[in-house]
């Protein structure tokens, strides 16, 4: 099992965007859930908003947080869309549809199923809500659109799977 984290309250969406004062009452938070879990691994994207969410828990339990780049925000296009929620939406139903600049549904969930993939058992993965959203979907198909509408800051998942199918709980939200 997995705990797939969505970073905590923050002040924008830009790599450097910082928490929140909310956001950093909000990461002692994720300190206090994760103790006693028998957590082992934490990697996360290396964007401020993830990596200040689970500095408190890592600190706490006497962990190192490893970066990877795998597990950014994907980017849906580098142009201004005013009506990017509704290409966002779009994008759950078809995973390969793919905008100007962007990554597409597929491409943004095969590098987040890497790490996945990669890490031991009692693992944490920090990372961002569209990608998030994109690897639940992966394991539960009816997730989508919907499911990324009802994630909230911060989000935690229990992912188990296994060669042939997975399954995801909310374990906080």
């Amino acid at each position: 099992m997995v705990y797939l984290v969505r970073h905590c309250q923050a002040t924008g969406q830009q790599p450097e965007a910082k928490l929140t004062q909310e956001g950093e009452k909000q990461a002692q938070g994720l300190a206090d859930f994760f103790e006693g879990k028998g957590v082992i691994h934490i990697v996360s994207s290396p964007y401020a908003r993830a990596l200040q969410s689970i500095a408190p828990a890592a600190e706490r339990l006497g962990l190192p947080v490893k970066t990877d780049a795998r597990l950014v925000e994907r980017i849906l296009s580098t142009e201004n869309l005013p009506d990017w929620m509704e290409h966002l939406e779009r994008s759950f139903s078809n995973s390969d549809k793919k905008l100007p600049g962007g990554e597409s549904g597929r491409e943004a969930a095969e590098r987040g199923l890497e790490v996945l993939r990669e890490v031991p058992a009692q693992s944490v993965l920090v990372t961002h809500g569209n990608l998030m959203a994109l690897l639940l979907t992966h394991f539960e198909p009816d997730f989508g659109f919907e499911g990324w509408k009802t994630l909230a800051n911060p989000d935690i998942f229990e992912v188990r799977w296994t060669e042939s199918e997975g399954t995801i709980k909310r374990a906080m939200g």
